[in-house]
């Protein structure tokens, strides 16, 4: 279990402060007996994690992926020396997250090493971040980036259920057309200006060339979701991938 609290924009962080309320992100693992970074009220960075506890080491990987080391790290797992040999290399831990560190010594998050796209260029592109801004959106619930082994990316997107009759009558959706939202030309337009808005805030190479919109938000039940609500790619990539298929036809 990952104990963390990223992919929070600076944006957001910036009206809670301006609120009243300091949000400080923090991060940590299992592995790591809870946090090995923390943002603090003295010193705090919007969009990190924070800095390293005392006693912490950071660095990062050729790959980009973050290595934890010190004396809150475990030892291993029971009875498991295969899994302890992949995760502890060299007294480091190999955490399986992306990530950086900048000048100040700020830690942050940039992805899962497990779930980074490599283009046919042989770009690596890590999607989480790029879903966080679309889910920013308003009328936008989920965001799936597709792209490995693809020329550019592509996504997935699903319409919030609680924002549906606010962007039905923005829209101007007649009520037959309610129920079919997510194929109303209006709705479509609506949502390019959202992905456009998005692409320009990424490097070229990140933006979304093509999109398609679910006609039902991804869920829990249907065994799309986590139980805390992250996406399982591979269920998502099995049974959505004709419709990610066309996006490249």
């Amino acid at each position: 279990m990952t104990i963390r609290l990223v992919g929070r924009s600076s944006e957001i962080l910036e009206f809670f402060d301006a609120c009243g309320v300091l949000v400080l992100e923090g991060y940590g693992l299992t592995e790591t007996c809870a946090a090995s970074t923390l943002n603090t009220r003295r010193a705090h960075r919007f969009g990190t994690v924070g800095r390293p506890l005392p006693g912490t080491e950071v660095r990062i990987a050729a790959d980009g992926e973050l290595l934890l080391r010190g004396p809150h790290v475990f030892a291993g797992y029971h009875r498991d020396d295969q899994a302890t040999s992949e995760t502890l290399a060299g007294g480091r831990l190999y955490t399986g997250d992306l990530g950086s560190v900048d000048a100040d010594g700020f830690v942050r998050i940039t992805g899962r090493k497990k779930e980074l796209i490599i283009t046919s260029s042989g770009k690596n592109i890590s999607p989480t971040n790029i879903e966080e801004l679309l889910r920013e959106t308003r009328w936008i619930a989920q965001a799936v980036v597709f792209g490995d082994k693809r020329s550019y990316l592509v996504a997935l997107l699903t319409l919030d259920p609680d924002e549906a009759t606010k962007l039905a009558e923005h829209v101007g959706a007649t009520a037959d057309e309610r129920d079919a939202l997510s194929r109303h030309p209006a709705v479509r337009a609506e949502l390019q200006a959202a992905v456009d808005a998005v692409n320009e805030r990424l490097a070229r190479i990140e933006q979304i060339k093509r999109f398609t919109i679910l006609d039902h938000d991804l869920s829990q039940s249907a065994g799309e979701l986590t139980p805390t609500l992250k996406i399982k790619r591979g269920v998502i990539a099995g049974r959505y991938g004709d419709r990610v298929d066309e996006l490249y036809a």
